[in-house]
């Protein structure tokens, strides 16, 4: 029974190649070969991948805008993600900003937090690393080329849990925001202003209507100061007035003399 089951397959195999077109081009030989066929199939699921796609986000508009929106902003913020020689460009901008300043004006936040950057980049113990939408800044314990045994061996490397602790500055949409916030208010050294009193040492900004205000009397400031004349005639008839009184006063006294 075995022996002839195998035959008549042999038999159905033999009349399928018979009955089947043989390819004459080289065209119609790669398609009907193993790499033809695969690339074929896969060509067919990509393009009902497509379609499917397609059906969807007309089907359903508002999640297609959110996904789209999602996608969207994550491209822009590894297309904006700095680098490792932006935040040193960034770094040199900054100390040079405090280097134009007295040591008596510059915040002390501020210089201490580029100070300690700059030393650590002296020593080249400052670190970059990606990870897709943004970048961080830390800090090693050595040198890369430093021979000692606990900077080369991996065994005594900072582990990865240790990571958040070590880390000074966030770069995040063409930014690095530690140290921009580090820099806000450089030129103002706080311990100046630390012996006065709470509500003294908050400075609020001006509103609109003061604004307004200080612009006004500034243009009215720039005019010369119109001086008013005297007026003649109120000084004339005060003095008839008092001639008149003494005149009668006289005739009084005249008159109580004489009786």
């Amino acid at each position: 029974m075995a022996s002839f089951r195998a035959a008549r397959r042999m038999f159905c195999a033999a009349a399928e190649t018979a009955a089947a077109p043989v390819p004459t081009s080289r065209w119609e030989k790669l398609k009907s070969s193993k790499a033809g066929v695969w690339c074929r199939s896969m060509f067919s699921d990509y393009k009902e991948a497509c379609r499917e796609i397609v059906v969807g986000a007309w089907e359903r508009p508002l999640k297609t805008s959110v996904y789209a929106t999602l996608l969207g902003g994550a491209w822009a913020c590894f297309y904006t993600k700095p680098d490792q020689s932006s935040f040193e460009a960034v770094l040199l901008e900054r100390s040079n900003q405090l280097g134009l300043l007295s040591p008596w004006i510059r915040s002390a936040t501020s210089d201490g937090h580029v100070q300690s950057l700059v030393k650590l980049r002296n020593e080249s113990r400052l670190r970059y690393i990606s990870l897709g939408l943004l970048s961080l800044i830390y800090h090693a314990d050595y040198d890369p080329d430093t021979m000692l045994y606990e900077a080369q061996c991996s065994n005594l490397s900072v582990p990865w849990r240790d990571l958040p602790q070590r880390v000074l500055d966030i770069g995040f949409s063409g930014r690095w925001w530690i140290l921009d916030s580090k820099m806000k208010d450089y030129d103002i050294n706080e311990e100046e202003f630390k012996h006065l009193p709470a509500y003294m040492q908050v400075t609020l900004p001006p509103s609109v209507q003061e604004v307004e205000r200080n612009e006004r009397l500034h243009r009215e400031s720039l005019f010369p100061l119109a001086v008013e004349e005297e007026d003649k005639g109120t000084d004339i008839v005060p003095r008839k007035e008092s001639v008149s009184e003494e005149s009668q006063i006289k005739a009084v006294k005249e008159e109580q003399t004489q009786s």
